[in-house]
């Protein structure tokens, strides 16, 4: 699904620029059964950027690095994004739900009361290279039914810019082109954009959210500071963000989303607002109750 081309997506919206509060770069980590990957967001560094808990890259071509994969584990109290980039993940759960993840394709998973799935390589070679976001759950939905919005590489829409530039729209809007991921209580933006040389881009953020950028392939310029591969730039409150390119493109995730403002209980895989919701929690996941 591809929009018409235009030079400039939110060229209409006026409004204070964000910049760069602060940058993070990703550290090396493993999770699942030892699946190598990089942590942003959910590190020392960063713990959380409510909503948001955690935010990982994984991309390797190198079999011992992703073949362990996420066998099952349980969530609750949270949302789960996975977004694929190259290779192919089979994902099952005791809901019976299961399906394949490929290059370009979106899960955006609600676990809210409990939930028990995997996610693991459908492949022993070649590239893996993809993305996994936490979103947190309001206090009034943690307890709600586990349900997914799942989409194919075709369906996710792509705003096509002047010059070679384009944006995915996986959630929230782009020149009128609304992402496919819809219904989400924190009203979120996550968008990959994929700029050419010497380009600038804006996109339009609702002023109450909060957002970042995490670049994984070059380097841009946002209000004066440089953000590269493998960095994640925490922005400052505003209602624009404007992406600059110089002399080779860049590409990056654009992530937004409403705070809670909601205190945060959170062990392992699972997310709640007091530590007797974390005890319950485990207490239900022992006596088989997700």
């Amino acid at each position: 699904m591809t929009s018409t081309p235009t030079t400039n997506p939110t060229a209409q919206t006026a409004g204070s620029a964000r910049r760069v509060a602060r940058i993070i770069r990703a550290q090396a980590a493993t999770d699942g059964a030892g699946v190598r990957l990089y942590r942003s967001l959910g590190s020392p560094a960063l713990p959380e950027l409510d909503p948001f808990l955690l935010l990982d890259e994984f991309r390797s071509d190198v079999p011992a690095d992703y073949l362990a994969g996420f066998p099952n584990h349980p969530h609750r109290g949270f949302e789960t994004v996975t977004y694929l980039l190259a290779g192919r993940l089979r994902h099952e759960d005791n809901k019976g739900h299961a399906g394949v993840i490929e290059p370009g394709g979106i899960q955006w998973m609600t676990a809210g009361r409990g939930i028990i799935h995997s996610e693991m390589p459908e492949q022993e070679q070649g590239l893996v290279w993809g993305f996994q976001l936490w979103v947190n759950l309001s206090a009034r939905d943690k307890m709600t039914e586990a349900r997914y919005q799942e989409f194919t590489p075709t369906e996710v829409p792509e705003v096509l810019l002047e010059g070679g530039s384009r944006v995915r729209v996986i959630a929230g809007v782009v020149a009128g082109i609304a992402g496919v991921v819809r219904g989400i209580a924190t009203n979120p933006l996550y968008l990959d954009v994929a700029l050419a040389q010497q380009v600038t881009f804006q996109q339009a953020v609702p002023s109450g959210h909060n957002a970042c950028c995490y670049v994984f392939e070059g380097v841009v310029d946002m209000g004066g500071k440089a953000v590269q591969r493998g960095e994640l730039a925490v922005l400052t409150p505003g209602e624009t963000v404007t992406v600059r390119t110089a002399d080779a493109p860049a590409r990056f995730l654009l992530i937004a989303a409403q705070p809670l403002n909601e205190p945060i209980a959170r062990y392992g895989p699972f997310v709640m607002n007091t530590q007797q919701q974390i005890q319950e929690a485990f207490q239900d996941y022992r006596a088989g109750r997700f």
